[in-house]
């Protein structure tokens, strides 16, 4: 976890007059995984007229964050086919934007869903919520339960996959990862939990591991895997409902777990550092644990380090910069926490409703709630507050990083946030096939 290493080389760039950049933003949080950018120099505050660098209209709906590769943004999107004809479906889909302009590229349906039980979603989620991956030239997109896909980057479908529908509910929710020739993603749908693994090349299945039955009052859950490595072997850190697993990434054969009590409905990433591994048990009375990751079988009386059963996230996934662990409650609190021993350091209001993740950049943590209204507050063990912002658009999308710029999605728009002059509007992009009229 970058700690003081990556406070001392972002010092040693910016005493040399040189802002480093973030070169991609490759998946959900970021290169890491964990809401890390070791870029400098991004904009401490913005607005509709300030530090605006360019803002493309996207029609339908989705919470997916973007990412970044040479000079091009992805994104998933949602759009129904025929606004006055529910039957028509959704389709869904992958697009790519010029970093620089935010022209719109290329727009490519992937799967076009016309199930009226796949489609029913809880009001604060979409179609298209799972976040992308890039990887040598490559954008691997999941959709939850409607499948799975490779594209590439000229738009072209390389392969996809419906073969392994599960029973949803609520909808989509958590993103794929990447190890070795896999791409690994939870399906905790209704019943009959798993963790699947695609051959990555072809989106063949190369191996399922079923959850473990557990105390759990619902299976479903939406949790995004993280790859960890401990003492020089690599796990698969996958959540459930009431149960958290790693795996060995070759075939899903369990290492280790913890059970989690009778939540369900988790949404947080975990995230790792100083030997522990930080999670949310979910809904409804979240808790929240630090693992150590250390041993063999069922952990949960052994391995336990802490737990704090306050102000823990249901839907933000948290942050450790430095010695400190960072939580942002749905509410809007923002606590601060020794990361080793759960130790309260400060809790303080700082936005409204929230559910995007926390990103640690140029020395500040930022966050953003569900109204678009931003923060940003310097690390440390003592609350300081170092700007507010507000976009004034609807948002559940975690921020992302290009360049020296933010990245932020909202319910109409994808926004590069930068220390520069407002770009001069450019014509509409033009609409996919079957978009809601006025989108």
């Amino acid at each position: 976890m970058p700690c003081k290493p990556f406070l001392a080389f972002l010092a040693a760039g910016l005493a040399a007059g040189v802002a480093a950049a973030e070169p991609r933003w490759t998946e959900f949080r970021g290169p890491t995984g964990q809401g890390h950018s070791t870029a400098a120099g991004l904009p401490l505050e913005w607005g509709p007229g300030k530090n605006v660098v360019w803002r493309t209209a996207l029609p339908g709906l989705a919470w997916s964050s973007p990412i970044t590769a040479n000079g091009k943004i992805y994104l998933t999107n949602a759009v129904d086919v025929n606004a006055d004809a529910p039957e028509a479906g959704v389709s869904l889909r992958v697009l790519a934007l010029d970093a620089a302009t935010g022209k719109r590229l290329w727009d490519q349906e992937i799967f076009r869903q016309t199930d009226p039980v796949a489609l029913r979603k809880h009001d604060k989620n979409s179609h298209a919520s799972p976040t992308p991956i890039w990887e040598n030239g490559r954008i691997y997109a999941h959709f939850g339960h409607h499948g799975s896909a490779c594209i590439d980057e000229t738009g072209k479908v390389v392969w996809s996959t419906q073969e392994h529908r599960y029973a949803p509910v609520h909808g989509t929710g958590g993103s794929p990862v990447l190890v070795d020739d896999l791409l690994v993603y939870n399906a905790d749908g209704a019943t009959n939990a798993a963790v699947i693994a695609l051959d990555k090349g072809t989106g063949k299945l190369r191996w399922k591991a079923p959850r473990p039955a557990t105390g759990a009052r619902n299976q479903f859950s939406f949790g995004t895997p993280l790859v960890i490595s401990v003492n020089g072997q690599r796990q698969l850190i996958t959540q459930g409902s009431g149960i958290v697993q790693a795996l060995e990434p070759r075939d899903g054969s369990e290492i280790w777990r913890v059970l989690t009590g009778t939540g369900f409905s988790v949404v947080p990433r975990p995230v790792f550092a100083h030997g522990l591994l930080y999670l949310s048990s979910g809904y409804q009375q979240p808790v929240g644990y630090a693992i150590r990751p250390t041993g063999m079988g069922d952990v949960t009386a052994t391995h336990v380090a802490w737990t704090l059963a306050k102000r823990v996230p249901l839907n933000p996934s948290m942050l450790v910069v430095g010695e400190e662990l960072y939580m942002l409650a749905d509410g809007g609190i923002l606590s601060c926490l020794d990361a080793k021993t759960g130790a309260l350091h400060y809790e303080e209001r700082l936005l409204g409703s929230s559910s995007a993740s926390l990103l640690a950049a140029d020395g500040r943590i930022y966050a953003i709630d569900e109204q678009g209204k931003a923060a940003a507050v310097k690390p440390g063990k003592t609350f300081q507050l170092l700007a507010a912002s507000e976009l004034q658009e609807r948002t559940l999308a975690s921020m992302a990083v290009c360049d020296n710029d933010l990245l932020i999605r909202t319910e109409k728009a994808l926004y590069r946030i930068g220390k520069r002059a407002p770009a001069r509007p450019g014509p509409a992009p033009a609409k996919p096939p079957g978009s809601r009229p006025g989108s």
